[in-house]
């Protein structure tokens, strides 16, 4: 199972968003976040992160690029807790146990859109408001290409 963490290749991401996530931390779409936005929202860092950035779950600050990488049932579960909890103390959800489908379902698509990629695959996604709400597309640049070994690789624990 795979799912993507943030990665960075300079300092331009502390620059252009309001909370940077920080290198490491595993990412999310996060277009929930976008939902209720229009045209007049879309100024400075905030229309950066609309634009074109992934939302990381430990920081919940924001990332252009994330690497694919492999993540451990006990390490989703935690992202599972914390992004409800996101839910409930940002969002107003009535409960972590009714946030928790929502969260799972998030992570859920975030692992589909990973398990299409190889290992250190890199992502990227560019978001624009439509009539019908917000519109996502996904591009991914294969290992090879990037160069990412030295970058995305996930540690596994001793056995």
């Amino acid at each position: 199972m795979h799912l993507a963490r943030a990665i960075h290749f300079d300092e331009s991401d502390q620059r252009i968003f309001f909370n940077p996530a920080r290198t490491g931390e595993w990412a999310i779409s996060g277009g929930f976040e976008f939902s209720n936005w229009g045209d007049g929202d879309l100024t400075g860092k905030a229309r950066q992160a609309f634009a074109n950035g992934w939302l990381g779950v430990e920081t919940f600050g924001r990332v252009t690029f994330v690497a694919v990488t492999s993540i451990e049932e006990t390490e989703l579960a935690t992202l599972e807790q914390a992004l409800a909890k996101h839910f409930v103390d940002l969002y107003g959800a009535p409960s972590l146990e009714a946030a928790l489908p929502v969260a799972q379902d998030e992570l859920r698509h975030m692992i589909e859109l990973c398990d299409e990629h190889d290992p250190n695959t890199l992502l990227t996604v560019i978001r624009e408001l439509s009539d019908t709400g917000v519109r996502e597309q996904f591009s991914a640049i294969k290992p090879a290409e990037a160069e990412l070994d030295q970058f995305a690789v996930h540690a596994v624990p001793d056995e």
